[in-house]
């Protein structure tokens, strides 16, 4: 389901976009008693947030209006815990479906937690907010439509900054993968759910959410060690934000370069941001902030960092940027790589890797690099190159990745294309 909004924005640019870790004990009962929160009550950041991940915090029931066919359906937006990149307590929002339908497989129902690719900054883009309601700027509730009709219950979270007065923490690995993690947590927990807190989980995600479920898979053992996770799949993969930075930097898509710099400062926010920026770069800030995917790509096609900063930084020279805890840009960005250190971040299922042959968005030899890392470590891995580019590639693998989830969710052994 491609937006129109989106397609638009891009025929207009010529360039079209067809293309750490906590140790916690399972989440108790939910602190949501019924799901009868006012809509405005699920993105309100609470007073306190509990330690335990996974909590629900409150919750609404709710129809998908983004989600295509006709498909019987329990849906709930929810407000949940999770944890940041400092082990502090954070609340999040997303959206939980159930297929009306008994499930008819083997064991309890299965869950796959989504995390959905890049939607924007402004607090209307948020996953939950588009699923349930008349707006859209999204593209992947056809990937929601196959898995309900698979008979899977759907943890979909936002991640993490979408609660009122946040901000978005774009390609932050840690604060996302622990978002994806804690929402499948969660789902249990909210009443009427009808799920087990032993069901198999599948992750899944593509371009911002692609990292975001490969950090999960990464954080799985460690962070979460609670939830039966048997399966990964990622597609379109930023995993070196520097090399895709360097593409991106003055292209057709350079918003999602400015929003990568606002979100990681959200997540890391002794770096520097607003003191290096010019008039110019303060203005694109107020632009990601406050627009969506085809607002973010239109408005700030073609800008460069040295345009937007007071002393005409380029991408080395802003990383050499030196936040007040001592961490340079270079640094906190270095450590969202995916594919290091999976010796500690050890993964114990398959992982299913895919990518478009003419992405124009994401490098392919970034998305290659995480395959082979993978490779390397051991990691049972699975991977395909579709014809499109980086957003038809999206849905031509929905069918595929579905397939794949039912065998991991069957107990099926997984290929592995190492």
């Amino acid at each position: 389901m491609k937006s129109s909004a989106l397609v638009t924005a891009l025929a207009a640019l010529t360039a079209a976009l067809l293309g750490g870790g906590l140790v916690s004990a399972a989440p108790q009962a939910s602190a949501a008693a019924a799901c009868t929160a006012a809509d405005a009550d699920v993105y309100a950041p609470p007073a306190t947030v509990p330690a335990t991940p996974g909590t629900v915090l409150a919750c609404r029931s709710v129809t998908l209006h983004q989600v295509p066919g006709t498909i019987a359906m329990s849906a709930w937006k929810v407000r949940y815990s999770s944890t940041d990149n400092q082990g502090r307590p954070v609340a999040v929002s997303g959206t939980l479906a159930v297929p009306t339908a008994p499930w008819t497989g083997s064991g309890t129902r299965p869950v796959v937690a989504f995390h959905p690719g890049t939607l924007g900054l402004g607090p209307q883009c948020a996953f939950s907010k588009q699923l349930a309601g008349a707006y859209q700027d999204e593209y992947e509730g056809d990937n929601i439509a196959a898995l309900l009709k698979a008979g899977y219950a759907v943890a979909a979270t936002d991640g993490p900054g979408y609660l009122d007065g946040q901000t978005h923490r774009y390609v932050a690995g840690t604060d996302s993968g622990h978002a994806l993690l804690d929402i499948a947590r969660a789902a249990p927990a909210v009443p009427g759910s009808g799920l087990s807190r032993q069901a198999r989980v599948g992750l899944w995600g593509y371009s911002e959410g692609g990292a975001a479920s490969l950090w999960a898979a990464q954080l799985a053992a460690s962070y979460a060690p609670d939830l039966n996770v048997v399966g990964d799949a990622s597609g379109g993969i930023p995993g070196d934000l520097k090399q895709v930075a360097a593409g991106l930097d003055g292209s057709a898509f350079a918003g999602f370069l400015a929003d990568a710099a606002v979100g990681i400062q959200a997540a890391y926010p002794t770096l520097p941001l607003d003191s290096l920026l010019n008039d110019q770069g303060k203005e694109a800030v107020k632009t990601a902030k406050s627009v969506c995917l085809a607002g973010t790509v239109t408005a700030l096609a073609g800008k460069r960092i040295k345009d937007l900063t007071t002393a005409g930084l380029s991408l080395d020279q802003l990383y050499q940027q030196r936040g007040s805890d001592g961490r340079t840009w270079g640094q906190v960005l270095d450590a969202q790589k995916l594919g290091v250190n999976l010796g500690t971040h050890k993964i114990a299922f398959p992982v299913l890797q895919y990518r478009g042959a003419l992405d124009e968005v994401i490098p392919t030899a970034t998305e290659d690099a995480v395959r082979t890392a993978y490779c390397a470590a051991g990691v049972r891995t699975g991977w395909k190159i579709y014809a499109g580019d980086h957003l038809l590639t999206d849905n031509q693998a929905v069918g595929d990745v579905v397939s794949w989830l039912g065998d991991r969710f069957a107990g099926r052994s997984a290929q592995n294309d190492c």
